[in-house]
């Protein structure tokens, strides 16, 4: 074997790439090949901060009919707080002190998309006339919970376009408020 390879490179470069050293290189670059596998597979996940939990899981499950989704294993290792989830702006949070709404397995998963999930978690304050509030940072996941709604031919009401805000009916008559946070 290692004639086969030694007659491709110099015979310096074979005792190097065979050194303490040079395994090292080699076991180094086998591990970023396979995070960038891992990660490159991982699904996009939406986070969608809502007002009472129990609540929006009649929603998704009941009128959106969207499927339950395993949680993705890079949630496992705090994935979304590393992200830059610690910056979330107050006004969108909960009153509720000691909250643990960012906690990477906690809250609803389903499945949005073939590669997509979106993760439900509590967090956001209610809206007016305590109203339910679904608050989103990414204008992607609206669009899609704006089409789905559509497509099931549910109540609605798009007040903005930009930031993206629509109202819905839930299975309660209750109003639901999606709201995109714009940066």
């Amino acid at each position: 074997m290692t004639n086969f390879i030694g007659a491709f490179l110099p015979p310096i470069a074979l005792d190097s790439l065979f050194s303490t050293q040079g395994v090292m290189v080699m076991l180094l670059v086998a591990y970023a090949g396979a995070m960038w596998m891992f990660l490159s597979s991982a699904p996009k996940v939406y986070t969608v901060m809502v007002s009472d939990l129990p609540n929006a899981q009649r929603f998704y499950e009941g009128l959106l009919d969207l499927p339950a989704a395993d949680v993705p294993l890079h949630y496992y290792y705090n994935y979304e707080q590393a992200m830059g989830a610690g910056g979330l702006d107050p006004l969108y949070m909960s009153a509720t002190p000691g909250s643990t709404a960012l906690n990477g397995a906690d809250g609803l998963w389903y499945q949005l998309k073939k590669n997509t999930q979106i993760h439900i978690i509590a967090g956001a304050s209610g809206g007016y006339k305590d109203r339910q509030r679904h608050v989103c940072f990414d204008r992607d996941c609206l669009e899609v919970l704006l089409m789905r709604v559509q497509s099931r031919q549910l109540k609605y009401k798009i007040r903005r376009d930009r930031p993206l805000n629509f109202l819905v009916k839930d299975l309660d008559d209750r109003t639901i408020e999606m709201a995109e946070v714009s940066n």
